[in-house]
């Protein structure tokens, strides 16, 4: 759908990504395709029975979408393997990138994830993690990362990436910059991280540039504050390092994306306004929030609103739709 056609409710929509209740499409699903008009969802436990189910829910919202008008929407789930795997059995089990052991390990696990979610109608998975652990000392990342050596991280990430969007799955690498070297859980409390910059780049933002190299569909933002690189806004509210350090200095053109907003970081520490407007300022493409209720049309009101006027920020947000509504065309075919 071209730009031009989207009305100024579903270009606000579009940057919104949301996760709601339920095993079947309902009327807050309704809802928050019609009338909000979100550009995407993001599936968990809560939603996922069977397979049969899942593929059926996906093709319901997907076909309501195309009722309404509306551009085909993301449909995305976190399947990482191991402690992060949002499909049980009857779906393949993978114990997880901190046990793959070969470049024959990542291949199966993208191609076997890849396939899967196909299958029942999902476009988008938030994977693979690039986070980056510390040689020595422990992290929050420790059952979820490939390992310490930023190259093997990159080489499995981007293995990971190709096998997975070679076959028409999104990848999301995640958590840029890297939040290997926290200890703090940032779905509870926002952590500080004070290390140097030129360390971070060296170090931890090694695999997201070779995943930007790999050409991945998005980068999803951490809620981590990096003292070295912005002191005052986390990285998923900071122009520092969404515009101009991935956008600007590592040259990526494709879909940035917050984590949850609903989770502690942020939502304990910044009222909705603010969230929304430092989203805005920073290129941030789609906005997620995971939780059904009243924050998903406050933010789409909020992002109605600061781009009604705003010069600046009605280009930016051209930019962003541009990016959203060509990886739908890729990936989508429409």
């Amino acid at each position: 759908m071209p730009i031009q056609n989207l009305s100024k409710l579903q270009r606000a929509g579009q940057r919104l990504m949301v996760g709601f209740d339920g095993l079947r499409i309902n009327d807050t699903l309704k809802l928050y395709i019609e009338q909000i008009k979100v550009g995407g969802l993001i599936l968990f436990a809560r939603n996922i029975d069977s397979p049969a189910q899942v593929q059926e829910l996906c093709a319901e919202a997907q076909a309501y979408a195309l009722e309404c008008g509306q551009p085909p929407l993301l449909i995305a789930i976190d399947q990482e393997g191991g402690v992060v795997s949002r499909l049980k059995p009857p779906f393949t089990q993978f114990d997880g990138n901190p046990h793959m052991k070969s470049t024959d390990d990542a291949v199966r696990f993208a191609h076997t994830t890849a396939q899967e979610l196909a299958q029942i109608g999902v476009n988008m998975n938030m994977a693979p993690v690039l986070d980056v652990l510390p040689a020595d000392g422990p992290s929050v990342m420790q059952t979820r990362a490939f390992g310490h050596d930023p190259k093997y991280v990159a080489h499995m990430g981007t293995t990971v990436i190709h096998h997975l969007q070679r076959k028409k799955i999104m990848a999301v690498a995640k958590h840029f910059p890297g939040i290997g070297r926290t200890v703090l859980d940032s779905h509870k409390e926002l952590p500080d991280l004070d290390v140097d910059a030129g360390l971070l780049a060296d170090t931890d933002m090694i695999p997201f540039q070779a995943a930007i190299a790999a050409d991945v569909a998005g980068v999803m933002l951490s809620h981590i504050r990096y003292r070295g690189l912005d002191p005052q806004w986390p990285a998923s509210l900071s122009p520092m390092i969404a515009e101009k350090i991935l956008r600007h200095r590592m040259a990526f053109n494709g879909l940035v994306l917050t984590d949850d907003l609903d989770m502690g970081a942020i939502a304990k520490h910044y009222a909705l306004p603010i969230i929304v407007q430092q989203c805005l300022n920073a290129s941030i493409d789609i906005l997620l929030i995971c939780h059904a209720g009243p924050n998903i049309e406050t933010a789409r009101d909020h992002i109605l609103a600061l781009c009604k006027n705003n010069e600046a920020l009605i280009r930016k947000e051209e930019e962003s739709l541009q990016r959203i509504l060509g990886v739908k065309e890729t990936y989508l075919g429409g």
